[in-house]
């Protein structure tokens, strides 16, 4: 099972992906995750990386792609894995398009997960992250449209996308998730 999590900043791209790895013991393979311990770690990326994150903007497809190239090409992804925050943009995706048929892998689902705005900002402020202010958390929503969405347009053109409502309970939105991909 190969699968790639969308939706905007707070929907519950995470919990859903990790919860869904467990479920289906493949590796959960965050971009956010990697991103922060490289961040504090202080590596070289870590310290490009957190200028970005600190202005809210979205860390650059070069410092991003060699990271997902090395990561699924390690043994443990060969029985499937599911990506969590890439592709961010269409070139992000298209990327991901050749890397897999390289790999000769394919992702089976790209799974959205839709919440209204309202329910993202109080989600987001909740997490108590630094990085997590109102002005921070309405930026990371306008990048978010402007430069991540198309990507659910590119993977509905494929036939990959399955949406869901992420907004209700999380129990239920792994339940709906579980149906929409074991069909």
């Amino acid at each position: 099972m190969k699968l790639i999590f969308l939706g905007p900043p707070g929907a519950g791209k995470g919990t859903q992906a990790k919860l869904l790895a467990e479920s289906y013991s493949i590796p959960h393979i965050s971009t956010g995750e990697i991103l922060r311990a490289a961040i504090a770690k202080e590596t070289d990326l870590g310290k490009q990386a957190q200028a970005f994150v600190d202005r809210g903007e979205l860390v650059p497809d070069a410092l991003i792609l060699d990271l997902i190239r090395a990561r699924l090409q390690e043994s443990d992804t060969q029985q499937g894995w599911i990506l969590d925050g890439f592709p961010r943009n269409v070139s992000q995706a298209e990327f991901l398009e050749k890397l897999l048929a390289e790999l000769n892998q394919n992702c089976d689902h790209a799974l959205n997960l839709e919440v209204p705005d309202a329910v993202l900002v109080q989600r987001l402020l909740g997490r108590g992250r630094k990085d997590d202010n109102e002005s921070t958390i309405s930026r990371r929503l306008d990048v978010y449209r402007e430069q991540t969405a198309p990507v659910i347009e590119f993977y509905k053109q494929q036939g990959a996308l399955v949406s869901v409502d992420g907004s209700q309970q999380m129990e239920d939105v792994t339940k709906n998730l579980k149906s929409c991909i074991s069909v």
